[in-house]
């Protein structure tokens, strides 16, 4: 196999090549949504000037939409790592398709049921949870998180989960303090009691290969703007749950699985950049191995290279970050880096986090400052409402860039 191409992955993305203030863009800003290659741009103008049509007749756009849309569902299944392409199901945004099935699930629900969520989780997955439960009758309960490292606390996964739980909502990375969940573990107890188990994947999906299959988990989000590609939410759910749960739906809609759950007309041209990210990921598969090989291989051969190398660039910036007298908030000791994704939050006594998110905008550094709508857990750290900075590497970072913001950082924080 031959070495990461950074360089090559690095010409693919235009962006990346933008001047600030006289110094090239450092792009640590890919948890809040991700550059994308030129190949993605080229999908979607191709798709909007050329083949443009609403689904279902038999002239050629229309044709080469319905083309599209299947060819794009069979990508995600190679993506997420399931067998049967009509369990993908596309819609505006995770938020929005979360939303859609925990309306759906409500209507299944009643008092007496519990659902489980989490403090660590993206509010999308948590506020359409809990209101699903306020519809129904349900009852919430919660799984803590340990302050010094941002993991689930054990004893309340264990007390949280019993037999009157209906559903556990839980977040396979999260947004803020990149820590990597046991999803799995999960799964089984939730499994045990037979309860269902949401998993909101959007952070984990750039930076590792998705397998439901392993999981064993019964729903999957993620969005294809944070892998590369453009605005559009993606579900997978067992299909037999999908073609049974009571979606709303208008008369005239098909009763056909995934359709009934994609309600009114979907963004075609995003579905094309879609198909497009997954197969920039493709490609790295095959470049790196030499050879042509399935898809769902390639996407496994792209996301090994991926995490090492993002991996290695991550405990650069922890090290360098630890000797500058920040305090970063998730897992710091190494030995435990297969549970941390590459991104970073941390808090200074000195400065604000939106003080220090805006000098290093100076510098041509982009980098988030707040909660990222991980309400719950900025609150449970005592961080509201200023929230923390979060960095966030992806494929397409580099060393240099992180040696240059460690150092800007310091010159701000003296």
């Amino acid at each position: 196999m031959v070495d990461y191409p950074i360089a090559e992955i690095r010409s693919r993305f235009p962006g990346l090549d933008r001047i600030v203030n006289g110094n090239r863009a450092i792009f640590f800003d890919g948890p809040g949504g991700s550059q994308s290659p030129e190949s993605v741009g080229r999908a979607v103008k191709h798709y909007l000037l050329h083949q443009n049509a609403n689904v279902g007749m038999s002239f050629a756009t229309s044709r080469e939409t319905d083309v599209l849309i299947e060819e794009t569902m069979r990508a995600c299944a190679d993506l997420v790592g399931c067998e049967d392409y009509r369990e993908i199901v596309f819609g505006q945004n995770m938020t929005s398709l979360t939303i859609q099935l925990a309306s759906a699930l409500s209507r299944t629900w009643g008092p007496g049921d519990e659902i489980v969520v989490t403090r660590s989780d993206h509010d999308a997955n948590v506020r359409p949870w809990v209101l699903a439960a306020k519809w129904s009758g349900a009852s919430i309960r919660w799984i803590d998180i340990d302050p010094n490292d941002c993991t689930y606390r054990a004893e309340t996964i264990d007390s949280s989960i019993g037999e009157s739980t209906v559903l556990v909502a839980i977040g396979a990375a999260s947004n803020f303090s990149g820590t990597i969940n046991d999803v799995k573990g999960i799964c089984e107890k939730a499994h045990n009691v037979g309860a269902e188990v949401f998993v909101d994947a959007v952070h984990y999906a750039p930076h590792g290969l998705i397998d439901v299959k392993n999981l064993d988990c019964d729903y999957l989000a993620c969005s294809s703007y944070k892998f590369f590609g453009t605005h559009q939410g993606i579900l997978w759910g067992r299909y037999d749950r999908l073609a049974e749960l009571p979606v709303a739906k208008l008369r005239v809609s098909s009763e056909e699985v995934p359709f009934r759950w994609m309600t009114g007309t979907q963004g075609h041209e995003s579905m094309a950049g879609t198909l497009a990210a997954i197969e920039h990921l493709e490609w790295l598969g095959i470049f790196l191995t030499g050879k042509e090989i399935s898809r769902r291989e390639a996407l496994r051969v792209a996301f090994t290279a991926i995490e090492d190398y993002e991996s290695e660039l991550c405990w650069k910036m922890i090290s360098g970050l630890k000797e500058i007298g920040v305090k970063i908030w998730g897992i710091t000791d190494s030995s435990k880096k297969r549970h941390r994704a590459p991104t970073v939050s941390f808090t200074h006594h000195s400065m604000s986090a939106e003080e220090i998110g805006s000098a290093l905008a100076e510098n041509g550094i982009f980098a988030w400052a707040g909660n990222f709508y991980a309400l719950e857990l900025s609150e449970s750290l005592g961080l509201e409402p200023e929230g923390a900075l979060r960095v966030g590497l992806l494929h397409y970072n580099t060393a240099e860039e992180v040696d240059r913001f460690l150092e800007v950082l310091s010159e701000i924080l003296d």
